[in-house]
């Protein structure tokens, strides 16, 4: 059974990749090229609720989005945000920071908060279409 959060973030359209303890899911408002959603399929709201196994799978789970990161988008720097106040579930935003702009499917990617905090609120939307078209791309560069 998904949580909530993950389907607030697409799920099951957005799944990038899943391991025994964690979703990766493309986050359908990109405050940069490649935000992603990092989910725990844990039954847990607090961070210090996760099971020891949670804990040992999150490596697998941050290498791949690392690897994955790297090669589509080329960032300078990633941003790892436990943002918990909206929906309650153990999650992280990862947003892949870069100087300039990436362009995707048309689209032009600015890092607006470069080279600070990042800027949230300044992001692309993705259609629904678009965010199920980049989940199958970064699940196929993922299993590459």
């Amino acid at each position: 059974m998904t949580n909530p959060t993950a389907r607030k973030f697409g799920y099951p359209h957005t799944l990038v990749a899943e391991t025994a303890h964690w979703l990766v899911l493309v986050r359908p408002q990109q405050p940069t090229f490649g935000a992603l959603v990092l989910v725990c399929k844990d039954e847990a709201t607090a961070f210090s609720d996760l099971s020891a196994a949670a804990f040992a799978d999150m490596k697998a789970a941050v290498d791949g989005i690392e690897r994955l990161l790297r090669q589509a988008v080329g960032y300078e720097r990633i941003n790892y945000l436990m943002l918990m106040m909206v929906d309650p579930d153990v999650h992280f935003h990862v947003l892949p920071r870069y100087d300039g702009e990436r362009e995707y499917a048309g689209q032009t990617f600015k890092d607006a908060g470069w080279p600070g905090p990042p800027a949230l609120a300044s992001h692309v939307a993705l259609s629904e279409e678009g965010a199920t078209a980049l989940a199958a791309d970064f699940a196929a560069r993922w299993r590459a």
